[in-house]
């Protein structure tokens, strides 16, 4: 009987722990962020590989992580970006979520900016 206990004691925390859903992500290539420009009226698609730093009207935006959730579960993209203007000042340092556009968007005077989608 002490020794079936023990086996309990050891196995219930597995079997606990194995129920707990697991997180995936799947690492992509590139980010797709739709940029808009207010005072001009305009709005574009702009692609950004990981680890790639592009200028986009007076922005320069580098892309630092772009993953999306786990193919079997409700699909979402995130990336990690970092936004600065002309002159060098940082606007934005952080993640973006596909699915909840306004947790943690960029917007300023000038320009929005989210995430489409990593690819």
């Amino acid at each position: 009987m002490k020794i079936l206990k023990q086996i309990l004691f050891v196995l219930t925390p597995l079997f606990l722990l194995s129920n707990t859903p697991a997180f995936a992500y799947v690492e992509k290539d590139t980010a797709v962020l739709r940029v808009m420009n207010k005072a001009a009226g305009k709005t574009q698609i702009v692609p950004i590989r990981v680890g790639e730093t592009k200028q986009y009207d007076g922005l320069t935006m580098t892309v630092r992580n772009c993953k999306q959730s786990d193919p079997f579960d409700a699909e979402n993209h995130f990336v990690f970006l970092e936004i600065y203007t002309k002159t060098d000042d940082r606007i934005f340092s952080g993640w973006m979520n596909h699915n909840e556009p306004g947790q943690n968007p960029l917007q300023d005077d000038t320009y929005d900016v989210w995430l489409e989608k990593c690819e």
